[in-house]
């Protein structure tokens, strides 16, 4: 169905009245009049504008920014502001006649570093430094290390000696690098412990024989597996003990006597929360492992077999002489007169010198002495 607007006034007179297009165009202008102020008015979209028509509805109140009015400036016959309120402004601010406080520092010099640059304050001492005197072992601190994987750590010494209550020092060779708690366990164990027991052997201990101490690495030097207690600085391996009149303690060596490697064992195992050594598995037939590590419920592990001493062999004999052969000062005798009757005839024939003109015969070479097997 077509519709047009001559059409319809054709249709219906639309004499005395104002054209239809300009009564709809006017109703819609006014319509939209309306919606747009009332809109407006009320901050958000009519109920009724099915079709968009008013304005839309905005976001949010936008306040415009209010003038803050600036401070007058301070008359001239006023007091002079005291130091108080000067320390509020900065370390820099100048005091009243422009020069800097006194009681602040002042600003860097040209020769000097930045304060962004200067390096922070040392850490205060723990207590275990602090009780890790050079009247228990020299073992000077060392500063944190920090690796790979969480390698190193905190309050690490380089554990030299260790100084026995006679003022004795025993060595330890190389000198290890551990965390401070485990430096003082080792100096521990070795004068409560390791210095009664080669008292019992009539010594004293000289050397420590330190196998490994700290290396960031995996356990078991195991590519990818976990981080060692060595890693961590926490954990030292010992082969031996030297004693100052030369002998050696070897931990797991079986020729030591076996009570003397289990009064060891029994004395590792009660102040370390590992020990590892023979029995335990293939890397700790040679040496004893000791660390600190930490587990849920104080959970510990002694694992180390002390074997019994290897058998004693005894060395190989030559067998024994048969009962008819002769004795061995006779068997002599009769060799030497045999040899002396032998060499009888070469004796005697220097002496039958021959004619002057004649040949000289040619000389008889010496009969070889030999020996009978026995």
């Amino acid at each position: 169905m077509n519709f047009s607007l001559p059409d319809f006034c054709r249709k219906w007179s639309c004499r005395g009245y104002m054209s239809a297009g300009a009564a709809m165009v006017t109703a819609a202008l006014g319509m939209s009049l309306v919606l747009a102020e009332t809109a407006e008015a009320r901050k958000f979209a009519p109920p009724f504008d099915l079709f968009g028509i008013g304005t839309p509805r905005p976001r949010g109140a936008v306040h415009t920014a209010r003038k803050i009015p600036l401070p007058r400036p301070r008359p001239d016959e006023a007091p002079k502001g005291s130091d108080k309120a000067l320390d509020t402004a900065g370390p820099e601010a100048p005091a009243a006649d422009g020069k800097p406080s006194a009681d602040k520092p002042a600003a860097d010099k040209p020769g000097e570093p930045a304060a962004a640059e200067r390096q922070p304050p040392e850490p205060k001492p723990s207590a275990c430094r602090l009780a890790l005197t050079e009247e228990i072992a020299i073992a000077p601190s060392i500063p944190a290390i920090r690796g790979p994987g969480g390698c190193g750590g905190d309050d690490l010494v380089r554990l030299e000696a260790i100084v026995l209550p006679d003022k004795r020092k025993v060595a330890v060779k190389p000198a290890a690098i551990l965390r401070c708690t485990m430096a003082s366990a080792v100096a521990d164990w070795v004068r409560s412990d390791m210095v009664p027991l080669a008292a019992s052997l009539g010594s004293t201990i000289s050397d420590l024989d330190n196998f490994d101490s700290f290396e960031c690495r995996g356990r078991n030097r195991i590519v990818g597996a976990m981080l060692s207690e060595h890693g961590k600085a926490n954990a030292l391996d010992v082969r031996s003990l030297k004693l100052a009149n030369g002998q050696s303690i070897g931990l797991t060596d079986r020729t030591v006597s076996r009570d003397v490697r289990e009064r060891v064992l029994h004395s590792v195992c009660s102040r370390f929360t590992t020990v590892l050594g023979p029995g335990s598995d293939w890397y700790h037939e040679d040496h004893i492992h000791l660390d600190l590590a930490q587990r849920r419920n104080d959970y510990r592990i002694c694992q180390w077999n002390v074997w019994d001493p290897l058998p004693q062999v005894a060395p190989l004999m030559p067998a024994e002489r048969p009962e008819e052969a002769p004795p061995r000062e006779v068997a002599a005798k009769s060799e030497t007169a045999k040899d002396a009757a032998e060499e009888g005839d070469t004796a005697k024939a220097p002496a039958d010198k021959p004619p002057a003109g004649a040949d000289a015969p040619p000389a008889r070479r010496p009969a070889t002495k030999t020996k009978k097997r026995r």
